[in-house]
């Protein structure tokens, strides 16, 4: 059984919004309609993800990030029955 999409998760490990276990797993993001495979953390109640913009890093050598706003979605890679819109498995 897999564990259910937090409402906020990041990929930074000092956050308290970290899920190690389930980041192993693979979460996959969709923003406004399109899949995303670069976001660094992300709020569904609040609507944003935060993405790193390219290499740059700041003084403590975590990425800048640029705060994008709009229609988020997520869900455990694997469990495709969270995603709207996924096929349906047919008969074998």
């Amino acid at each position: 059984m897999t564990k259910p999409v937090p409402d906020r998760l990041s990929a930074d490990p000092k956050s308290r919004f970290h899920d190690a276990e389930l980041l192993e797993q693979g979460v996959g993001i969709r923003f406004n309609g399109v899949e995303r495979h670069d976001v660094h953390e992300y709020c569904l109640s609040e609507g944003w993800i935060k993405v790193p913009v390219g290499r740059t890093l700041d003084r403590r050598g975590q990425p800048m990030c640029f705060t994008l706003r709009g229609k988020v979605e997520a869900w455990v890679k694997g469990d495709d029955a969270g995603v709207e819109g996924s096929p349906e498995p047919g008969p074998t």
